[in-house]
């Protein structure tokens, strides 16, 4: 266990995926083809991306609609925030730290159609929101990975990798509530490749119980990860 949740081992991971001289322009995944840009986290590197699009039940075009709001922190190239727009969200809204990544998810809206549907706004976590907005459900595909709490980020693309001390999960507990409407729920990718014992402990004091909605064990790396829907209670 102590090796899968190692964090130079996700940020050799990170660095890989950077130097792929390999790293195609467009993808597949779920029946779809997607664009992919430098320097964004690429579900081709790393099988995380389709794991929470099958947990979240995006993953194939007969998925069953879906109403409401739909936030999407940490969007990456866009996959789960156009997803969530192709299954009837009448409203995502898609968040990222990354420029390249804002980049990135307005391309894939424009690709499937939902342009006008998907707002992509550059931010870190909440930041970047109207103070009015609130969402029927709020997702994050967290970087679950713990890192040192003096790890200093050698760029943007591994933050996606890894957390140093859970400073920005705690973050994300601690603010994630006031963005809800009253009957919405807050919901997070996690995996046993991270620190499930910290996180419950962030949870408590940020007042919050956790609970788990589904998981799934996925081959990685020669090893069998569990990948885990939780809801923040």
């Amino acid at each position: 266990m102590l090796e899968i949740r190692d964090h130079v081992r996700s940020l050799e991971r990170s660095r890989a995926a950077l130097q792929r001289i390999d790293r195609p322009m467009t993808f597949s995944l779920h029946q779809r083809e997607w664009d992919m840009l430098p320097g964004v986290f690429s579900p081709i590197c790393s099988p995380t991306t389709g794991v929470a699009m099958e947990l979240l039940g995006l993953g194939h075009p007969e998925m069953m609609p879906r109403a409401g709001s739909f936030l999407e922190i940490g969007c990456g190239a866009g996959l789960i925030a156009v997803s969530a727009a192709l299954a009837g969200c009448d409203r995502v809204v898609a968040t990222d730290i990354s420029s390249a990544a804002v980049a990135n998810t307005a391309l894939n809206a424009h690709r499937h159609g939902v342009g006008g549907r998907v707002r992509i706004l550059r931010g870190d976590l909440f930041d970047a929101l109207d103070p009015d907005e609130r969402f029927d459900m709020i997702f994050w595909s967290s970087n679950y990975v713990l890192a040192p709490p003096d790890y200093e980020y050698q760029s943007v693309h591994e933050r996606a990798y890894v957390d140093a001390g859970y400073a920005t999960h705690r973050r994300f507990l601690a603010e994630a509530r006031r963005w809800l409407t009253p009957t919405g729920s807050m919901v997070l990718h996690f995996s046993d490749r991270g620190d499930m014992s910290a996180l419950l402990r962030i949870a408590g004091e940020c007042g919050h119980g956790l609970r788990a909605l589904r998981s799934a064990s996925f081959h990685e790396g020669g090893q069998d990860v569990k990948h885990m829907l939780v809801e923040l209670i």
